[in-house]
Formats: structure tokens, sequence, C-alpha cells
């Protein structure tokens, strides 16, 4: 897996919007934060753009912002400014060609789950997946989780804690990282954006699903072979989910836990990797150690 050159000071980040709209107002911390650590920021068209629906911008308008960027040798690392829905729809389009001989780090979750799979699978080219501009709008841009984001875009060696969990399954290992959005994970699947999970730490995060969604989801993955042969997973926040008027009768976790019991491989709940504040940074197709015992969970690069 070929990693992107880590970030110097007075390098160059840029922020677009590949999917889902945000006011330039909503960036605003993410860019003064950026530019206390450092670095030169430049926006890009569909950050803050004249878009009237739901995208930040036509699908040409998306595609272009984001190609400039790629192809802008001058800037290191891009930032995206939120997910939510539409890079699928521009995906095929890029053109990576500049890219593969000049990479930078890519960053975002969600929706950007698409763009680390493919990455990971057909450029075999490092990601980062954290937290994007919005987040910085929480402890004046510098919680924990986007402090995480500074240091791994900076190469410096990170350890994440996390509680112990009822539902955890203890030990050891150590192997290349690769996940993201359930959603996402299993929308790739029979794509050229499906993640080979084979002998991988998979960490899986989402939000506002139905319950019986995530139990769907979770029987694809199984389905599709891609829990089997697993070295270890990670679930994080699976927030804000939706029940039917006559319940589901599983929480996710119970849910996400039934999909997986029959692996013996480790296992832990309730990682700081979701749609919320509690968000560290992860580079994808990247070793990390997993430790998980009776009293916490250690995730180190």
């Amino acid at each position: 897996m070929k990693l992107p050159p880590y970030l110097q000071p007075g390098d160059t980040i840029g922020i677009v919007c590949p999917a889902g709209y945000m006011p330039l107002e909503n960036a605003t911390s993410c860019i003064k934060t950026l530019k206390k650590w450092g670095y030169k920021v430049v926006k890009g068209k569909t950050l803050g753009g004249k878009s009237t629906n739901y995208f930040s911008g036509t699908d040409e308008e998306r595609l272009n912002d984001f190609q400039q960027m790629l192809d802008n040798d001058q800037i290191k690392a891009i930032i995206f400014g939120r997910g939510g829905y539409g890079t699928t729809r521009i995906l095929d389009q890029i053109n990576w060609k500049n890219f593969k001989k000049n990479p930078k780090w890519i960053v975002g979750f969600s929706d950007i789950t698409v763009l680390h799979g493919y990455m990971h699978e057909q450029l075999k080219i490092s990601s980062i997946h954290g937290p994007m501009a919005g987040a910085f709008n929480v402890e004046e841009g510098e919680s924990r989780y986007t402090l995480s984001l500074k240091d791994t875009l900076e190469g410096k060696p990170v350890v994440y804690f996390s509680k112990a969990h009822e539902l955890n399954k203890t030990g050891t290992v150590k192997a290349e990282m690769v996940g993201g959005n359930l959603c996402l994970l299993a929308h790739g699947i029979g794509t050229n954006a499906q993640i080979d999970t084979k002998g991988k730490i998979l960490f899986i995060e989402d939000i506002g699903e139905q319950l019986y969604n995530i139990d769907r989801m979770m029987l694809q993955l199984k389905r599709a072979g891609m829990l089997k042969k697993l070295k270890g997973l990670i679930v994080g926040g699976f927030t804000d989910n939706k029940d039917t008027e006559r319940t589901f009768g599983k929480t996710a976790y119970q849910v996400i836990h039934e999909a997986v019991e029959e692996y013996k491989y480790p296992k832990c709940f309730g990682f700081p990797i979701s749609h919320e504040k509690e968000n560290v940074a992860i580079q994808i197709g990247v070793t990390y150690k997993l430790v998980i015992d009776e009293f916490q969970v250690t995730l180190s690069s």
C-alpha cells in the first residue's frame, strides 16, 4: 500500500464537497484551525456554492472541483466538507492519472467510504477515514478527534482507547485496517469499490438506519464473504437508529453481534469511530495493533 507524503508546515490543504451541500460558514472553524496548525487552505467552488438542491453542485461541477484539487500538485491533502450522498455518482468519471504519480491524503467518512474502497482496491493508495470540516465546529476545532487527524496527517504514531463492552470478544491482532460506513460498504459489493477484507481488521459505523436494514446489510456482507476471514472487527457508533412500529426486537449492536458470533476473531463494540463527535482518524490500508482485554480496547499505529 502506497502512502502519500505526510504533511509539513506550510503545506496546502483543499476543502471540497463531492456530495451534499455545505454552507461556507460551517467550514469557518475548520479553515481557521488548519491555518492555526500552520497550513494554507484552498476552498473549492462546491464549498458554499450556488446549488439550490441537496447536492453541492451538479455532478459535473462536483467532479470538476474535486478533479482540480487532485491535479493540483501544490495541494497535499483534501479534506471534504461533508458526506451525505453523491460521491458514487462521480466516482467512475474521476481521472486518477496525475494522482497516482503524485498522491495526496484524501480525508473523510460516511459517503466518502466509497472513495476509500476504490482507492484501496484499484489504486493501492492509502487514505484517511476521519473528521471532515464540520467536525471542527466542536471545542474550537481542537477536540481530541480533530487532533487525531492532525497527528495522522503528520505521520505521528497514534494510540486510541475505548471502554470494555459486554459484547466484546477479547484478543490481540495486528493487521491492515479497512472499513467505513456500513451502508456504503454494502453499496460497494459487486463494484470496483468493494473492499477485500480477508486477513484485515474491519471497522464499521452508521447513522439513522432502520434496525432491520442494519440486519440486512450485515447479512449482505456475510453472504458476500466479507466477515468470515477477518483478523478482527471494530464496531463504532450506530446512532439515531430507527425502529418499526412493531419493534424489531434487537439493538444495533445485538444485530451485529449475532451476525458475527460464530467467528472466533477479536471483536469490540462502542469504539470512537462514528458520525458523532467521537470519530478518530484511521489510515486505510495501514497496519494497526488491536488489543481487546476485559478492561479496555487499545488501537495503535
